[in-house]
């Protein structure tokens, strides 16, 4: 018998930093283990090193984890990691979530127009990607965007530091297609865009195909690409035509691989890459699984007691129901927005109809992304149903209904870490087939003959979206 190849893939996520490792040849899982990151939307970078050995990564570089022969890392998108000629930060890395740059992104889109963003570079600016906080930096912090020298990624930042910092950073089409600059549709960087936001140049990571290596530790172990973390997803999922991924975790994410072109000029759907050559099309919404834990708060009940709420009240929470925007938006774009709570009345202010008016809420929320996604010429057959939040029950059993297709619900993995491990195996085997590892499920859920009650709720939501939001 063949010795066993082990791979590692990390996921530093807006919350931890996550390390799995897998067999290279079947995609059996390992060992996991992980460490938080502080919390907030703007962190010293240095923070996210401290997480990925706290985690065991000091164990991977030199290959003594289990004998690993690859690794592979996936991030957070957009995060800014702006560093000077000492490769030290010249301010905090502002995150996908911090909303700080609405006002620069609005006129980036205004100064090029809405249509060349997306026919040229993929994406419309909104206030998560990188190129509106290097303009925040350069119009509120100019003396320190002067000292940019090199501009990173999350994922290129830690890769870099795992090679332990090579002359030339490297990074994936995935990823370097979330920032803003860089030309999903020519597979290049827009460094006019890039200065013009900046005020200056700046270098940027080489931009690697999907099966290269970024390098080799010290210790022998094969680093690949690496990749964002929902097109990581993508990859540990292993979707394919018709598969449309929702995940509820920090945000609520909503993508699928195409290879069909994607140029949305309303900057709903994002132009995306995916990380083996194809597209990732991709919405995106702040408000995520948090939004259940908020009102879990607000109630004064722990979560498990919330999803026993939700449970226990009517399919349409009687009316009520909870317009989920607490951290402002991405989709739709309003990131000056709070939350509002519609439908009241006397006889529906129950703690059981205002736990499921949440989940209606958030559930509705990304009905709405799929159906942006429809409106691209995206098939959708079925929903994977992945992220912290789908493993509520009360989100499962309204999701099939409100989403309108069927729900599969792949059993409970990291699968952004389990993705970043399985392009390592690609890498590993020196970019020969991609890796075949089956896909368990757990559970799977039809849409009900009739569902009316459904589309009443989501008729309300968009009423109140428009009426309140004007969105």
């Amino acid at each position: 018998m063949s010795a066993r190849r082990t791979v590692a893939g990390i996921d530093s996520s807006t919350q931890s930093c996550k390390i799995v490792t897998v067999d290279a040849d079947t995609g059996e899982q390992l060992t996991q283990r992980s460490a938080p990151h502080p919390d907030g939307t703007s962190i010293d970078p240095a923070r996210w090193w401290d997480a990925f050995l706290a985690a065991g990564g000091d164990e991977l570089g030199g290959g003594v984890a289990g004998g690993v022969a690859a690794l592979g890392v996936s991030a957070q998108q957009h995060g800014m990691v702006a560093l000077d000629a000492a490769d030290k930060p010249v301010h905090d890395a502002l995150l996908w979530n911090d909303v700080r740059s609405a006002p620069q992104a609005a006129a980036l889109t205004e100064r090029y127009g809405a249509q060349m963003w997306a026919d040229e570079v993929g994406v419309v600016p909104v206030a998560s990607f990188t190129i509106t906080k290097l303009a925040w930096l350069h119009a509120n912090r100019p003396e320190l965007a002067a000292k940019v020298e090199q501009v990173l990624l999350p994922h290129d930042w830690l890769t870099w530091n795992i090679l332990g910092r090579p002359a030339q950073a490297a990074t994936d089409r995935s990823d370097a297609s979330g920032t803003g600059y860089f030309s999903v549709h020519t597979n290049s960087y827009r460094m006019d865009l890039l200065e013009a936001a900046l005020g200056r140049e700046a270098r940027v990571p080489t931009v690697l195909g999907a099966s290269e290596r970024a390098g080799v530790t010290p210790g022998g172990v094969v680093v690949s690409a690496g990749a964002g973390d929902n097109a990581a997803a993508a990859l540990g999922l292993g979707i394919g035509e018709g598969d449309v991924v929702v995940s509820i975790g920090t945000s609520g994410t909503v993508f699928a691989r195409t290879t069909a072109r994607i140029a949305d000029a309303s900057g709903s759907v994002a132009g995306f890459a995916d990380a083996a050559g194809g597209q990732l099309p991709l919405l995106a919404t702040i408000n995520g699984a948090r939004t259940l834990v908020s009102t879990a708060r607000m109630l004064g009940v722990d979560i498990e007691r919330f999803g026993s709420l939700a449970l226990a009240a009517p399919a349409d929470a009687g009316g009520l129901l909870l317009m989920p925007y607490l951290d402002g938006e991405r989709t739709p774009n309003l990131p000056d927005a709070s939350g509002s709570l519609t439908g009241m009345r006397r006889a529906n202010m129950t703690p059981e109809n205002l736990a499921q008016s949440s989940v209606l809420g958030l559930v509705c929320s990304l009905a709405d992304a799929l159906d942006s996604l429809r409106g691209q010429g995206v098939a959708v057959r079925q929903v994977l149903l992945i992220g912290g939040g789908s493993q509520s029950p009360a989100v499962q059993k309204i999701a099939a209904d409100v989403f309108g297709v069927p729900v599969v619900l792949p059993a409970a993995r990291e699968y952004v870490a389990l993705g970043a491990a399985r392009q390592a195996a690609w890498a590993l085997d020196g970019g020969s087939d991609f890796p075949s590892w089956p896909r368990a499920i757990a559970l799977e859920f039809e849409p009900a003959a009739d569902r009316s009650w459904a589309a009443e709720v989501r008729a309300r939501y968009a009423e109140a979206r428009g009426t309140i939001y004007g969105a």
